[in-house]
């Protein structure tokens, strides 16, 4: 797996925000590109793009707008989102504040081989897809990962996973599999995202549970049913997030970006990065830092 290079879906939304993704990657056979991108504050216009693109929203704020024929749209994306953009198709975006997305880009000849073709025919913007955004956490979680031949293949496997959950198109559930109507998946991604803003408060089940109006089995077996993963699992995931933020952009020293973030000592931070990264806080602020130079 090598680093994309001259990727036109790629190029196209690099000058618009006017820098590169943070990640970029494609497989060998060329049948797929992943980038993510964060921190963009604005409002973009993208050209139509030559191949079609699923994006997933994975952090940020909870408001993020498309170009409608008469204005922005009246839905917002919010972290746990999926949207995708035809081929063909000119884009408008508004974001109002930090964003982090992840986005796959297919080869359009594909498209003749998947059965959901209607779907790539038109937007489809800010809708829930908890299995697209697994993957799609999984993948990221790897990245960062270091790197071996296993790993190297591990990626590739999970992206075509997402690549033909992508590709498969939606699939129908029962209304009683889906949260609506009372507490409806609004209040979850409310929840979502006050985690996500505060990753460092300590966001008990109990609280989380009493937020959404519902028992903390209830709320642990809906919460993961949205988000792929447990409460817990959650908060932790966004303070690690926070944390990989902190190590990368300043010199903050390993005991304040524990305490800071609400871990119970610096082992215990060190030990859950160790796990979620693969390496430990200052291996991968010093990985880091000598990419950059």
């Amino acid at each position: 797996m090598d680093l994309v290079r001259g990727s036109t879906d790629e190029e196209i939304i690099s000058d618009a925000l006017g820098r590169a993704p943070d990640i970029q990657l494609g497989a060998d056979h060329g049948r797929w590109r992943l980038c993510r991108w964060r921190q963009f504050v604005g409002s973009y216009t993208l050209p139509a793009l030559p191949d079609p693109m699923f994006v997933v929203h994975i952090a940020g704020k909870p408001n993020v707008r498309t170009w409608e024929r008469d204005g922005w749209s009246e839905t917002s994306s919010l972290p746990g989102c999926a949207t995708i953009v035809p081929s063909g198709h000119p884009t408008g975006w508004l974001v109002d504040g930090e964003l982090d997305v992840v986005t796959l880009s297919v080869a359009s000849t594909d498209l003749q081989r998947a059965p959901a073709l209607d779907q790539f025919r038109r937007m489809r913007f800010a809708f829930s897809d908890p299995l697209g955004v697994a993957l799609t956490r999984q993948v990221l979680g790897e990245l960062y990962a270091p790197q071996t031949k296993e790993r190297d293949v591990y990626v590739g496997a999970l992206v075509d996973a997402l690549k033909a959950h992508m590709m498969r198109g939606p699939v129908s559930a029962s209304s009683a599999d889906i949260p609506t109507a009372a507490f409806s998946s609004y209040r979850i991604h409310a929840i979502m995202n006050a985690i996500l803003e505060r990753p460092e408060a300590s966001h008990h089940l109990e609280e989380l549970a009493a937020q959404a109006g519902i028992t903390p089995t209830h709320f642990c077996r809906v919460f993961k049913k949205a988000t792929g993963v447990s409460p817990h699992q959650y908060v932790m995931r966004a303070r690690l997030d926070r944390a990989q933020q902190m190590l990368e952009q300043s010199d903050t020293s390993m005991a304040t970006i524990a305490d800071a973030l609400g871990f119970t000592s610096q082992s215990h931070f060190t030990r859950a990065f160790r796990q979620f990264a693969g390496e430990t806080p200052s291996d991968f602020r010093r990985r880091r830092q000598e990419t950059l130079q």
